[in-house]
């Protein structure tokens, strides 16, 4: 019989393939998939009947799934292995909705004597589901106006000061517009009105993270968000909408940049120095 040894394997060094380093999939860690070249965040890991899977998003906020196969993905431009993060893993520092590195333990501090004011209830919902824990450690309140016209009577009442500066968030703050009138009554050294140039802040939300194509647009002098309902086969009861809309926000990657932006500008003029 021959013999079952074998000699050393003689396989050209080159040749051989070199064992990628196991990288755990934690949530926003930035990789490369291989074969297709797309670049994204870990958003989740699963594990499926053909093996365990690793969802990514991209900086469009598109999302795309990828089987964890053996060095199928680029980590800063090297050759890795993901897999699925264990419960003793390193993980890196863990964030807010609004993308802040998060404070384990911090209490809120106490009330700033500045404001934020949004104009309605959902505007207030909406920053509070994103920045909520930002703005308690601030010590930051916002409030809502149910509506704008009787901003400059307000901000009047408000006296604002550098030791109490007021941010006000408008919906539909574009050129010509009605908004825009009443935002240059007030506008001041302690003051800042910013805005979105949507119609309504459910747009200010991904229609991919509502599972829409894209928000409908509703033919002028009918109620913008009934219409949006009817146009989305949805009930048309608006409260339920928001409410399944405000239940699709899980973090700042859920909103539209147009929206980011003015938040955390009026976080940062009402807190500055």
């Amino acid at each position: 019989m021959r013999s079952r040894q074998y000699g050393p394997d003689l396989t050209p060094p080159w040749k051989k393939t070199t064992p990628a380093p196991e990288v755990p999939a934690e949530p926003d860690l930035v990789v490369e998939e291989v074969t297709t070249g797309f670049c994204g965040a870990v958003i989740r890991c699963e594990k499926t009947a053909q093996g365990p899977t690793v969802t990514l998003e991209d900086r469009f906020g598109k999302h795309r799934v990828f089987p964890m196969e053996p060095r199928g993905f680029l980590l800063e431009g090297r050759v890795v292995t993901l897999v699925r993060p264990g419960p003793l893993s390193p993980r890196a520092p863990q964030r807010t909705a609004s993308g802040s590195v998060a404070v384990p333990g911090a209490r809120a501090r106490v009330a700033r004597a500045g404001r934020i004011y949004v104009e309605g209830r959902h505007d207030a919902e909406l920053v509070e589901r994103v920045w909520g824990n930002d703005l308690r450690i601030e010590g930051v309140v916002v409030e809502y106006l149910e509506g704008i016209d009787d901003l400059p009577a307000i901000v009047r009442s408000f006296a604002p000061a550098p030791d109490a500066r007021l941010g006000v968030l408008v919906d539909h703050l574009v050129p010509g517009s009605k908004e825009s009138r009443i935002a240059a009554q007030v506008t001041g050294e302690d003051v800042l009105v910013v805005g979105h140039p949507y119609i309504d802040v459910w747009e200010a939300v991904k229609p991919s993270s509502v599972g829409i194509t894209a928000w409908p647009r509703v033919p002028r002098g009918e109620d913008w968000k009934t219409g949006v309902c009817r146009a989305l086969g949805w009930p048309e009861n608006t409260g339920a909408a928001w409410q399944r809309i405000l239940g699709s926000v899980r973090s700042y990657k859920d909103l539209e940049p147009q929206l980011l932006g003015r938040v955390e500008e009026l976080i940062d003029f009402v807190t500055a120095p």
